[in-house]
């Protein structure tokens, strides 16, 4: 007896009530639901949403890994000069300070103000630093948040946590559950991109991250995020061999997807169908891709937005034309990763770079989509995953020192997409050590982008294991309605 083929063409329980819920429910329910009934179309996937009238139809992540630090960038301290290399230690105690391995042993914890000087931007007057002049050039157009706060200390569960809603392993990306709500607005591109940006400065402490950051968890598979590479072919295996013309791999994947059925007649495992998806879409992006990588197109005037740096492959202001393009073309969400955030020592030299890297690229970005139109109907964020501490890492200089992580408060941007540009959100004490107005957890933050894309962060489930499972968990969480206009 041939036990693993007994097993495959068993119909188990669950298998019978999925054919069941799948079959003639479906078929009955097609002959009185036309297609455009549902949302995203037959093939483009999603969920019959959005739950109410959306602000924001897609949306751009910059995601800037490492954590850049809020002393250096959004939140202004003047006072703190005059306290320069103040032990902070008795300060620390009071505060039942959580602190990383790297300065729990240190015998001193001397206060290091930012050595940049800030200056007010805009008819709001935000308070912008020098190490980002062309932010200051479009103040009015972004909503700074000084009062982002998160539960994790440590780079990856940060991450996992900013990026997934949890920082445990396994949970679906942002990215993934837009995708699974939305659907995709092209037939040819997958709903959700990722893309990596290179930093140009080498000596960055660079943080590895992974594909949970933006893969499906419990979700299909499908709604997973593609990633494009910035070197060699945008996507692996996307060309056909050479000596196999097309009419051949349309006839190959045919037959392919004629034994996946099968298989999937006798199993009945959901990911069966993932992959022949993913085959299919994989063949209309061999036509789709090569037009949406070739910028030979793009005019002077927009290269001069975003600077010299975006004609060259894979650096962060070409990577912002790329998630434009891509956004132009109907995928529903972008995400860009920015490493090299991580300024435990010599944090003056290694920002500078990292700032300068990304400056002109978002201005260039948010300008472009107001020039086409597509600024108010696209939510663009911006920021890393947590802050960074008052007190120096290790020795302090007056034209040197290092920041460790912080999660207590950290800054981010948003723009477009509803959000009212010119305001700063949010404010924390003399130290940037505390949140003391208008506290926005990372739920509070995703159940916000959410609802301007149109979804009720409590309704968007997923039936996992006999749970319902979704972005923002189980713990509270608040759309931050005084973001928007």
């Amino acid at each position: 007896m041939n036990r693993a083929a007994t097993f495959n063409t068993a119909l188990t329980r669950r298998q019978f009530f999925r054919k069941s819920g799948t079959g003639l429910g479906v078929a009955a329910m097609a002959s009185l639901l036309d297609e455009q009934g549902f949302a995203a179309g037959p093939d483009t996937g999603g969920l019959r949403l959005p739950h109410f009238v959306p602000r924001a139809k897609r949306a751009i992540y910059i995601s800037l890994i490492g954590a850049p630090s809020q002393f250096e960038t959004f939140d202004y301290k003047p006072g703190l000069q005059e306290r320069f290399r103040e032990d902070l230690k008795d300060y620390l105690g009071e505060q039942g300070e959580r602190l990383t391995g790297m300065t729990s042993g240190q015998a001193a914890f001397p206060l290091a103000p930012s050595r940049y000087t800030f200056s007010q931007h805009g008819q709001s007057g935000t308070w912008i630093s020098e190490l980002l002049p062309w932010h200051g050039k479009m103040a009015d157009d972004i909503c700074v948040i000084k009062s982002m706060h998160t539960d994790a200390i440590n780079h990856e569960p940060a991450n996992q946590l900013i990026c997934t809603g949890s920082m445990t392993n396994g949970k679906a990306s942002m990215g993934a559950w837009l995708s699974y709500g939305l659907g995709s607005m092209n037939h040819d591109l997958p709903a959700f991109v990722v893309l990596h940006a290179n930093h140009s400065w080498p000596q960055s402490n660079v943080q590895a991250i992974s594909s949970r950051l933006w893969g499906a968890g419990t979700l299909p598979g499908k709604y997973a995020g593609v990633a494009l590479r910035s070197v060699g072919d945008p996507v692996l295996f996307l060309e056909n061999t050479p000596g196999v013309p097309p009419e051949m791999r349309r006839t190959m994947l045919d037959g392919l997807a004629t034994l996946n059925r099968r298989s999937f007649e006798s199993v009945g495992d959901p990911e069966i169908q993932t992959r022949i998806q993913q085959y299919e879409m994989a063949y209309r992006m061999q036509s789709s891709v090569p037009e949406l990588a070739d910028l030979s197109g793009e005019s002077e005037h927009t290269h001069a937005l975003y600077g010299e740096d975006s004609k060259e492959r894979g650096t962060f202001a070409n990577s912002a034309i790329m998630a434009r393009r891509l956004l132009e073309r109907g995928v529903r969400f972008v995400q860009i990763f920015h490493r090299g955030w991580d300024q435990h020592a010599n944090l003056p030299r290694d920002l500078a770079h990292q700032c300068k890297d990304v400056d002109q690229g978002c201005y260039g970005l948010i300008q472009d989509l107001k020039q086409r139109g597509m600024l108010d109907d696209t939510l663009v964020i911006w920021g890393g995953e947590f802050g960074r501490t008052v007190y120096s890492q290790g020795a302090l200089t007056e034209t040197n020192y290092g920041r460790d992580h912080h999660p207590r408060c950290f800054s981010i941007w948003m723009a477009g997409g509803g959000i009212r540009g010119g305001q700063v959100y949010g404010e924390t004490d003399e130290m940037s050590y505390n949140i003391v107005e208008n506290p926005v957890h990372i739920r509070d933050l995703h159940a916000t982008i959410l609802h301007a894309l149109g979804i009720d962060h409590e309704r968007l489930t997923h039936r996992f294991q006999g749970l319902d499972n979704r972005l923002t968990g189980v713990l509270p969480a608040k759309v931050v309605k005084d973001l928007f206009a």
